[in-house]
């Protein structure tokens, strides 16, 4: 039973395959079967399985929607980072103790700028173009009103999104263009608009609030910011390639595993 990307391409072998071909041939030949098949036991080598989707989203409550998605339930992880050197020291010289020295900060941040934040604790001074993350070293110091200054940008699987402040639009890939269009919400038929969600996260984390048509300049501004994005890091189309005859992209319909 294979887990994610990694542990896939570890346990079946030849390299380079995606997630638009599990159900592929193992190493010995046999065919992989895709789905949550009651009749079989999950493990082997020609199974692959999912918990299936109730449990992937009980398991991110109340977040929305689950991992290959960017919705909250996709992305948003917990991070915990124990630092005595800079915590021990800001927490004595704020009130002349070390004890309870735990904190909790509730700014986005993300993966890359683990990066930039041990460059910046081991002195390493990098120009900002060679550079995608952004240091969290002043929240580890104290500064809880530390944020990023840049935005962040997703994508995964043909999922996008990104976050600016306390505002993030996100776009969930379909099987057509006509599901994300204007056909599905009855408003306007601007793909290039009206596939994206708006959401204030300071107010509504649970993305349930879809502020898009009330703020169609602010959509159009960062979708257009995350298209530069995605050209100048050179985010692929998804599916990275063609599907084989008679196959579906599985990655999309995962409840039907």
């Amino acid at each position: 039973m294979s887990v994610g990307c990694a542990e896939y391409l570890k346990e079946n072998g030849d390299g380079g395959h995606f997630t638009e071909f599990y159900g592929g041939l193992t190493r010995e030949g046999q065919r992989i079967k895709v789905g949550n098949d009651k009749t079989l036991r999950p493990g082997a080598e020609d199974t692959f399985m999912s918990y299936d989707l109730p449990w992937a989203n009980a398991s991110n409550t109340p977040f929305r929607l689950f991992k290959s998605f960017v919705h909250e339930g996709g992305i948003s992880t917990p991070f915990v980072v124990h630092l005595p050197a800079a915590m021990l020291s800001e927490q004595h010289n704020r009130n002349g103790s070390i004890d309870d020295c735990g904190r909790i900060c509730h700014s986005p941040w993300i993966l890359l700028d683990i990066v930039a934040t041990c460059c910046d604790l081991a002195g390493v001074r990098l120009a900002p173009d060679n550079m995608e993350g952004e240091s969290f070293l002043p929240i580890l110091m104290g500064n809880d009103d530390a944020a990023r200054r840049k935005p962040i940008f997703w994508e995964h699987q043909g999922n996008c999104a990104v976050r600016d402040g306390k505002w993030k639009l996100v776009r969930r890939r379909c099987d057509t263009a006509e599901e994300i269009c204007g056909k599905k919400r009855g408003r306007d038929s601007d793909i290039n608009v009206y596939g994206w969600e708006l959401y204030n996260m300071e107010d509504d984390r649970t993305e349930l609030h879809d502020l898009a048509f009330e703020n169609r300049e602010r959509v159009e501004r960062m979708a257009k910011e995350w298209s530069m994005w995605a050209s100048r890091v050179g985010a692929k189309p998804w599916p990275l390639n063609p599907l084989p005859k008679g196959e579906r992209d599985w990655s999309n319909v995962p409840w039907l595993w």
